[in-house]
């Protein structure tokens, strides 16, 4: 009698992968993180110098200051504007908390206007519709790895006299009619938290200016508002950046245009996958639009309503890794109950975080692995009960990704 073998259970598609990518660069880490406990310079020093040259360059923009953590980031550029009580800054509820925490930490005011249904950045028609004798800045977004819609933005903000905050947390080399993020506002914040495309070994920030003035004045505010000496012209507080996640963003900055390309490709591979699988009737893809680099720090499809939660359980149960960014829009949050904010009063935004769902879209995923997940999503799909997905939007000047 022949034993039967059971085969193999494929293996588990994670949402992302870390280890992998620690594999490709494992010696020039190792020699970084060396050259620093040599040194013995831990706190700011010549690797957060050098890092910031290397990321101005790489945003070109004329100044970078490294600190604490992309929500620092967002903090301090407020901060340096001399924004607070008093003051209104209009931005997106579908985003990460820190963008509108920052705001409260100033004693400003977040003003909360709906996103696009495709891109699921900033509306800049309801920018301008917000916009009151408080406004004083402006933040967009630039989510999931695509820059906000940055002219009609620019020329709000020019006609009422407002600052642009650009929280490019997410988005890190994406570009926008050939400008990189970093240098479509007054300022650009940029998180190193270890998932995003150029991740620390820990948490880690930085922000882009061309106003060297405004540089000076971050630079003293993320130590306590130190002019040296001990002598402190504002009030700051403590975001200073480690020498030793510099040292680890110093190599991996060499490496981000190639995992960035690899994110397009994986990205370009899945849309042609869900094509071949005949699934695009039950999920809408993300777009690119016309002249803007998508660096895919997240890949995220819109599933149709009610489906979304069924879809991520059956891929769990697939071991297929997915995400859901961001269950509840911000306007909707119990902290920000106070602000007035109604259930279906911003409902591009409560829609979109109803209906997406992330997949892995790491650089070091593999052909056999997207397949997987594709097949997966596939099935998941045919499983369910839903058909076609129709949403009150078209797409006629963008791209699948």
């Amino acid at each position: 009698m022949t034993e039967v073998i059971p085969s193999a259970s494929p293996e588990p598609v994670p949402f992302i992968d870390l280890k992998a990518q620690f594999q490709t660069i494992r010696p020039e880490i190792n020699a970084a993180v060396e050259r620093v406990f040599e040194s013995q310079t831990f706190v700011l020093g010549d690797e957060v110098s050098e890092l910031e040259f290397e990321i101005a360059e790489y945003c070109d923009s004329r100044d970078a200051i490294g600190c604490a953590s992309g929500s620092d980031a967002l903090l301090l550029s407020l901060m340096g504007l001399d924004l607070g009580p008093g003051d209104e800054v209009i931005t997106s509820p579908f985003t990460f908390f820190a963008t509108a925490g920052a705001i409260c930490r100033t004693g400003a005011t977040p003003v909360f206007v709906d996103v696009l249904p495709d891109t699921y950045n900033i509306d800049p028609e309801a920018i301008e519709a917000a916009v009151t004798s408080k406004t004083r800045a402006i933040m967009p977004v630039h989510i999931f790895g695509q820059c906000a819609d940055m002219d009609p933005i620019w020329r709000i903000a020019t006609q009422h006299g407002l600052f642009v905050i650009e929280d490019a947390c997410q988005a890190i080399g994406a570009e926008y009619n050939g400008r990189r993020a970093g240098v479509l506002g007054h300022t650009g914040c940029f998180s190193f938290f270890p998932t995003k495309n150029l991740g620390a070994a820990g948490d880690g920030g930085i922000i882009t200016t061309d106003d060297s003035e405004l540089a000076g004045k971050m630079r003293r505010l993320r130590v306590h508002g130190d002019l040296g000496g001990y002598t402190h012209k504002e009030i700051g507080f403590n975001s200073r950046l480690d020498a030793l996640q510099a040292a680890v963003l110093r190599v991996k900055l060499r490496h981000l245009e190639q995992w960035t390309e690899a994110r397009i490709t994986n990205a370009a591979r899945y849309t042609a996958l869900c094509e071949d699988q005949n699934i695009t009737d039950r999920v809408v893809l993300p777009v690119t639009k016309p002249g803007r680099r998508h660096v895919f720090n997240q890949y995220t499809l819109r599933v149709g309503e009610g489906r979304r939660d069924e879809l991520q359980q059956s891929l769990r149960e697939q071991q297929i890794g997915s995400a859901v960014y961001y269950p509840t829009p911000l306007h909707l949050q119990e902290c920000f109950a106070g602000l007035g904010y109604k259930q279906g009063e911003l409902p591009e935004s409560e829609r979109a975080s109803a209906e997406v769902l992330s997949l892995p879209i790491f650089a070091e995923l593999t052909e056999a692995q997207q397949d997987r997940v594709v097949a997966g999503l596939a099935t998941a799909l045919d499983a369910g009960k839903s058909a076609t997905v129709s949403f009150p939007f078209n797409l006629p000047d963008s791209k699948a990704a």
